[in-house]
């Protein structure tokens, strides 16, 4: 031990007791004799307020900081500001040698902790708390790559292992690997490639019948996150899915997107070629955040967002939806029809098929976005034909043409105008005696369509049809929408023309658009979600109802079919009618026997001859029918 440390902790120690002198003096002063040599406030204190351990440190650090122990002291010892003054006297004070006692004891006690602090026992125990403290506060990412480092596998090894992992990726794994010390030129080839290892496969394993039921929870939150991924051409998609996968935020990925793309039916090198231009995007947003701080991934990512937003505006003509516009807007004379025959069909591409109802559905609906390159122009309320490939069984002819009504706008859900969308219900037949579908007698149209994948070449007649256009000449005129089932297609396009795109009729419309839809209970609903928004958005101008007949009950007491729903509100369909508005049918042909003896039962309680009154609505062109 050196004299200097002598020295120091000598004077360490007398500045500590001259600290406490007069704080004891002053607790001394209002204290009785018995219960100052006790020290009963201080004590009480450190033992209902600390643990052990903390109490040790309490006093270090006390000793360590004379002005700390003399603040404290003073305030346990303080009285309140309400009590009386005690008189002094005499016996009230310690005698000095009571003092001078309680002087050594403490000049002892604080030589001991300065050396306890100076030992190699102490620095060695602060040394394992700093490096403990450290080790908590390791990222997933740093904890597993120390777990499979301990097996004594190469730096390398290690990050690319758990860049293979869903639950880090590429990601996570780039400042794991600065922080092994790897140089950033290792770094970044080496997550890419332990990134992309998995989701080859995965994109042909997720093909597995079993293995995508197993998988069916998290494909169902991939499916949410990768909505967007369906709409467009396949450049979009592309362009699209390189984004998903390439700008770091929670929820997306290489994984996500791998089964985003598969539910979306991309094909699958476009899908592959896609994800790995996004994982090297986030790969280099990653290095940037790690080496350059924030601001210089807020860069990156801007850079990323600047050229996928030119890419998919690009070829989108101007940011409103009025370059398929005639003038005026609401011109229909020029409507085409039967531009394309079954002799001559237009082969349009599948740019991707989607299953849009749930599990508990009545069967299955799809929607098909087909890429038609500008060249098959159509308007709202017509319908495409489709022929399916192959031939018939009893005569060896081509299939014929089956009809289906357009789901989108003229400029098609990407609002390029050059693509078009399909709703369609899986057509099977339940054989009672075999108790499963009778693949024999399966709707050949329907099943095709709802088969295809991205990529899958469609031959198409039409457009075809005018029965069901929208007037749009008069933006005050209301129309009543009525379907069944995949019946709501036309009234997609319908809406979206009139709430979500930018035409000239939606800037001109006043009118208010009603809707009514009957399918057999919730998981069954069509666009459900696209419908609350225009409501939300538009909730004097839109309204919407429904009829499940398996969940609801009319009047009655039975289920609630279409018709139920319509005759809720007949009296002011009624007035809405008498008025001008329009209202459209549109499903299965079943459902206007039961709609007209509703509508025939209303107009006679109103003293209506019903056969006039639809003859009067038929003349005006206010009564729409397409069914099948």
């Amino acid at each position: 031990m050196t004299m200097m440390t002598t020295v120091t902790r000598a004077a360490l120690g007398l500045v500590l007791l001259l600290a406490t002198v007069p704080s004891s003096l002053a607790f001394q002063s209002r204290t009785p004799r018995s219960s100052a040599l006790q020290f009963p406030v201080v004590h009480d204190v450190v033992s209902t307020t600390r643990s052990t351990s903390s109490l040790s440190a309490s006093r270090l650090s006390s000793f360590g900081n004379p002005s700390v122990a003399t603040a404290t002291t003073t305030a346990a010892a303080a009285p309140s500001p309400e009590a009386s003054p005690i008189k002094k006297t005499k016996k009230q004070f310690l005698s000095k040698k009571a003092i001078l006692k309680r002087m050594i004891q403490g000049t002892a006690m604080a030589l001991v902790s300065l050396t306890l602090m100076q030992s190699p026992a102490y620095a060695a125990a602060k040394v394992a708390a700093k490096a403990k403290e450290t080790t908590e506060h390791l990222h997933t990412g740093q904890k597993i790559a120390n777990f499979f480092m301990n097996f004594g596998l190469p730096k390398w090894a290690v990050l690319a292992t758990i860049s293979a992992m869903p639950v880090v990726e590429l990601r996570g794994a780039v400042p794991v690997g600065i922080w092994m010390g790897l140089p950033i030129t290792q770094v970044l080839p080496i997550c890419v490639m332990g990134n992309m290892v998995p989701i080859i496969p995965l994109l042909f394993l997720l093909r597995n019948a079993t293995l995508k039921k197993l998988m069916s929870p998290i494909l169902k939150r991939a499916e949410k996150k990768a909505a967007g991924l369906g709409v467009g051409s396949l450049e979009k998609q592309w362009v699209s899915l390189a984004a998903f996968v390439g700008i770091p935020l929670p929820g997306t990925g290489a994984w996500t997107g791998a089964m985003g793309a598969f539910l979306l039916g991309m094909p699958t090198a476009l899908a592959i070629s896609s994800i790995f231009a996004g994982v090297v995007s986030a790969g280099l947003i990653m290095s940037t955040i790690t080496l350059a701080g924030r601001n210089g991934g807020l860069a990156a990512i801007a850079i990323l967002l600047a050229v996928a937003g030119k890419e998919l505006m690009g070829g989108g003509g101007s940011k409103k939806q009025d370059f398929l516009e005639t003038n005026p807007y609401w011109d229909q004379s020029i409507v085409p029809v039967n531009t394309y025959k079954n002799k001559a069909p237009f082969v349009g591409k599948v740019v991707s098929t989607k299953r849009i109802v749930g599990p508990k559905a009545t069967g299955e609906t799809c929607h098909i976005v087909i890429d038609h390159n500008g060249d098959f122009p159509y308007y709202e309320g017509q319908s495409w034909g489709v022929i399916p490939p192959g031939v018939r069984e009893k005569d060896g002819k081509p299939h014929s043409v089956r009809l289906y009504s357009i789901a989108s706008s003229r400029y098609g859900d990407d609002m390029t105008g050059k693509t078009g969308s399909l709703c369609v219900r899986r057509a099977t037949y339940w054989d009672p005696e075999m108790k499963a579908d009778d693949p024999a007698k399966k709707g050949i149209c329907s099943n095709f369509l709802c088969d295809t994948q991205s990529g899958a070449e469609v031959m198409m007649t039409g457009p075809a049809g005018k029965v069901m256009l929208l007037p749009e000449e008069d933006p005050t005129t209301d129309y009543i929408m009525v379907a069944t089932g995949t019946g709501i297609a036309p009234y997609r396009g319908f809406i979206r023309r009139l709430f979500v795109e930018e035409t000239p009729a939606a800037a001109a419309y006043k009118g208010q658009a009603w809707l009514f839809l009957g399918v057999a209970n919730s998981d069954a609903l069509l666009y459900d979600d696209e419908w609350q928004e225009v409501k939300e958005k538009h909730p004097e101008q839109f309204r919407l109802d429904y009829a499940l007949s398996r969940e609801q009950s009319n009047k009655s007491g039975g289920k609630m079919y279409i018709q139920d729903k319509v005759e809720e509100y007949a009296d002011e369909i009624f007035t809405k009618l008498e008025g001008g508005a329009h209202i459209y049918f549109c499903g299965l042909k079943g459902m206007m026997p039961g709609i007209q003896d509703m509508l025939k039962a209303v107009a006679e309680k109103k003293g209506l001859d019903y056969d006039e009154w639809l003859k009067g609505l038929k003349a005006k062109k206010q009564w729409h029918v397409e069914v099948y």
